[in-house]
């Protein structure tokens, strides 16, 4: 009897060890949207409700969290810094990107992946060498060195990158280095319908001809632009074949850029589009549940924002709607006066210090509930991924 009872208590651990393990995910997406506070992700939330009766496909996910976002010198952290902390788990100073304070160089979560056997790719809305993206591939003792930062991205050797082009003044001789580095150059939606696992290591960017810098806003955009769900799913085929696994780090760039200029129907069009973006990513995780973790989240939060404002208990989106361009020069002033009649209000042009959200669903995505530090994001993503982090 009492070894029929010690081995019920063996089985019955074992069953309990089994259903506690945390679930392995074997496909990653990690989304930042750039200055996306939770004021912004909320006054989107208001408009779509308020317009069509929908919502943001990342509130929907079951697990939230919250961000604590400081740079090593700093309560208020600029982009590469946050990307910094992202990517590696070290915090650094504003303006660094993979460097230590003390000049050190550190190690983005994607390089150790990709030793490990998994496809990476690294995708935004605006150049491939700014700040948030190149956190992931490159490292610089400044950000504005936008063609060293170019420069090594054919020498990372991951599968996908994809953006509107480059920031770097030497984009000609840079696309040329990239070529030679064995990786295929595709263009504008054309090119990301050509993407597919077995076309070799790809870098999707806008046609010859448009801005470089960026894709354009949402509210501004062309029929045929590229657009950052389309590119999504161009990372999807990308990566997705002969049971590696991947990681996928794709930025929502210009909500922060829109709230910097205290743009309200602007931001709240870009959350959206991150939000389609997303989405693209839900369709993958529904044939695939039980092996893939989505991860939404920001670097920061920028302008401010406030869902209400001017003492007044409510908030009025479709008001927006009056606005058929991003805000210029010319304009600021009538954004400025359709902001009031929104009652969208903005304390900063620049980033603010507090937390920004975290949202998860799928494998391992209990790892993301509760407030955590900027660098546990890549710690916890490695530590399921079954990888060392180099800290």
């Amino acid at each position: 009897m009492k070894k029929l009872s010690f081995l019920l208590v063996i089985v019955w651990l074992a069953c309990l060890s089994a259903c506690t393990t945390t679930p392995k995910p074997k496909y990653v997406f990690l989304f930042i949207g750039d200055g996306m506070g939770l004021a912004q992700a909320a006054a989107a939330q208001n408009y779509l409700t308020a317009s069509n009766g929908g919502g943001l496909s990342f509130l929907r996910f079951p697990v939230t969290g919250l961000v604590c976002t400081h740079s090593a010198n700093s309560p208020v952290t600029c982009s590469s810094a946050a990307a910094t902390a992202l990517a590696t788990g070290r915090k650094t100073n504003n303006g660094m990107l993979c460097t230590a304070p003390d000049s050190a160089p550190l190690t983005a979560v994607t390089y150790p992946l990709h030793r490990a056997g998994y496809r990476v790719g690294i995708a935004t809305s605006v150049s491939i060498d700014h700040a948030t993206p190149a956190g992931f591939y490159a490292r610089s003792l400044s950000r504005n060195r936008y063609n060293e930062i170019a420069s090594q991205v054919g020498a990372a050797g991951f599968e996908f990158f994809a953006g509107s082009g480059f920031a770097a003044t030497d984009r000609d001789d840079i696309l040329e280095k990239i070529s030679q580095s064995g990786c295929s150059i595709l263009r504008g939606q054309a090119g990301a319908e050509r993407v597919s696992a077995d076309g070799g290591r790809v870098i999707l960017i806008q046609t010859e001809g448009k801005n470089p810098k960026s894709l354009p806003y949402a509210i501004d955009r062309a029929p045929d632009d590229l657009r950052l769900d389309l590119i999504t799913q161009a990372a999807v085929r990308a990566l997705y074949g002969g049971g590696r696994g991947f990681f996928a780090m794709i930025e929502g760039g210009m909500i922060d850029w829109a709230a910097h200029g205290n743009d309200g129907a602007t931001v709240i069009r870009e959350v959206i589009d991150l939000s389609e973006a997303v989405q693209a990513a839900i369709d993958f995780y529904n044939k695939h549940p039980d092996e893939t973790l989505i991860l939404v989240t920001a670097d920061h939060e920028t302008g401010g924002m406030s869902v209400g404002c001017c003492g007044e208990y409510n908030f009025a989106p479709l008001a927006f709607d009056a606005q058929p361009r991003s805000a210029t020069d010319e304009t600021r002033d009538s954004v400025r006066l359709l902001n009031g009649r929104a009652l969208c209000g903005w304390t900063s042009g620049g980033h603010t210090g507090i937390m920004v959200p975290i949202y998860a669903i799928g494998a391992g995505s209990g790892r993301f509930a509760g407030v955590m530090d900027n660098t546990d994001i890549p710690k916890r993503i490695a530590a399921l991924m079954g990888v060392d982090l180099e800290l």
